[in-house]
């Protein structure tokens, strides 16, 4: 079956135009309807994959005959969730599997969760081999899972077992289904020094490393990485382990391997020597690691020599899904320490007190960070971090309050992705939009191929362009009538007869 960057690599010029046509947000309900019936490929694909659609289209797409066809619209990012799950009970093995894979999202994009009862009938009915992503689960659902009515539902629930109070572990484990006393069983092992010890593969696997890093450590194990390691890193794999013996603990804040060291510096139970030893490290990574520790005082955090690296990426991530103590948050919001305040920027509930002061932090991964994050963040914040911040930035345009008066004014910026901003300022001039469609850079000619604002003359003359044909059939100022003559031209030319 080809893939998706197939379909598009195979589609020539009528199809590509028409692919922007289905894009386009002026296109009318009856122009969509008759391109999912028989546009080619390419155009259902884009049409049912990547934009909003108005309800009788969706309607049509969850009948349309073609398996790919509807495969796409499970995997669409910008629905309701809702209309993605009225394809639950697809006859097609392979729908189903797209709709229990979480969509691609653009980059900086949140992940929405399907409705509780579409996850639970997924989980109940679906093969072992189709399960639902679990950034497509909500919260509450996933706190429920342990105690819900559904045995199959109670079986992912043990998977939470780590965080579980021990009433409703025991009451796992003395469930009335097998296979929920068995997860159960299986878990409860997992903390039983001599079953791992029997039970840890004696070769280098992912198995052992999981165990190594994650299940409770028998004395004779410990000892064993310590002397006779299997693979190199193994000491660093222990270090973090929650089941390290004191005395190890102590032994390897010493270890000459800075990445043990490193590790180490993480742990909660370390003790005053060792902090203190660990906070004059010779390796700079090792005293970072150690200066954002929750035990030491502002003070005695300041008076460690750490250094945050300059050539840092903050890359756009949903932050923690369990919600944060707020006076913890607080707390770190308002630390000496770039790294903790890092942390405070990505909670999206933060409170605007704490939005104003790190919209105005001296640390550009702090104000990236919340640029990325926060529904609230101003739009200076957001203009000053896309000018200043370089990698993986056009997102920060699709932000709820980025600013869009005023943009035209960096049309002739000497960074592209700079001019292409004067795409989203409705007052760019008609001339400067045209002028950028011939811009040396391809973000730039495609940005303005959509203005609004872009004379009809070049904009039809970019419906036959090889490069920009589909953009500027996407572009909202395209008459409906135009709109029409392309659908029912198909394979002419764009021009005007």
């Amino acid at each position: 079956m080809p893939t998706p960057e197939d379909i598009w690599a195979a589609a020539d010029l009528p199809a590509r135009r028409l692919a922007g046509v289905a894009l386009n947000p002026s296109s009318p309900e009856d122009v969509l309807l008759r391109l999912l019936a028989d546009g080619p490929p390419a155009v259902r694909m884009v049409l049912c994959r990547d934009r909003i659609l108005p309800d009788a289209v969706v309607d049509a797409v969850l009948e349309h005959p073609d398996t790919r066809t509807r495969s796409f619209f499970a995997r669409n990012p910008h629905v309701d969730p809702a209309q993605r799950a009225q394809l639950v009970d697809d006859p097609e093995w392979f729908v189903r599997a797209h709709l229990a894979a979480a969509p691609r999202l653009p980059v900086g994009g949140a992940y929405r969760p399907l409705p509780d009862e579409t996850v639970v009938h997924m989980i109940s009915t679906y093969e072992n081999d189709i399960q639902p992503d679990y950034r497509q689960i909500s919260m509450e659902l996933q706190r429920s899972m342990p105690t819900h009515p559904v045995a199959k539902v109670r079986s992912w629930g043990v998977g939470r077992w780590g965080v579980l109070p021990a009433e409703i572990r025991a009451a796992l484990l003395a469930d009335p289904d097998e296979d929920v006393r068995e997860g159960a069983r299986r878990h409860a092992r997992s903390e039983d020094p001599a079953w791992v010890e029997r039970e840890l593969p004696d070769r280098t696997c992912h198995a052992r490393w999981g165990m190594l890093m994650h299940q409770a450590l028998s004395r004779t194990v410990v000892e064993g990485v310590l002397t006779s390691p299997v693979a190199e890193g193994e000491r660093a794999a222990i270090a973090g382990n929650p089941s390290l013996p004191a005395d190890v603990v102590v032994l390897l804040a010493g270890d000459p391997d800075p990445e043990v060291r490193e590790r180490i510096a993480h742990r909660t139970d370390l003790g005053p020597a060792e902090m203190r030893a660990l906070a004059v490290d010779p390796d700079p990574t090792v005293r970072l690691a150690l200066s954002v520790h929750p035990a030491l005082s502002e003070e005695e955090r300041a008076g460690i020599d750490y250094e945050v690296p300059a050539d840092d990426r903050f890359h756009p991530w949903p932050g923690p899904r369990a919600p944060r103590d707020p006076q913890e948050v607080r707390r770190d919001a308002t630390s000496g320490h770039p790294l903790l305040r890092r942390r405070a920027a990505v909670v999206a509930t933060l409170p605007p007190d704490l939005v104003e002061r790190l919209a105005a932090d001296e640390d550009l991964g702090v104000r990236v960070l919340l640029a990325q994050s926060h529904p609230d963040a101003p739009a200076a914040l957001l203009l000053r971090s896309f000018l200043e911040y370089t990698d993986e930035r056009a997102h920060l345009t699709t932000r709820p309050k980025f600013p869009t008066t005023g943009l035209a004014a960096f049309a002739d910026h000497e960074d592209p992705e700079v001019r292409a901003l004067a795409a989203l300022d409705p007052q760019t001039a008609p001339a400067t939009a045209e002028r950028l469609t011939r811009d040396p850079d391809p973000v730039v000619r495609a940005a303005m191929a959509r203005h609004p604002n872009l004379p009809q003359h070049r904009l039809t003359e970019l419906l036959d362009d090889e490069e920009l044909a589909h953009v500027a059939a996407a572009n909202p100022a395209l008459d409906s009538e135009v709109i029409r003559r392309l659908v029912e031209m198909r394979g002419r030319s764009a021009r005007p007869l």
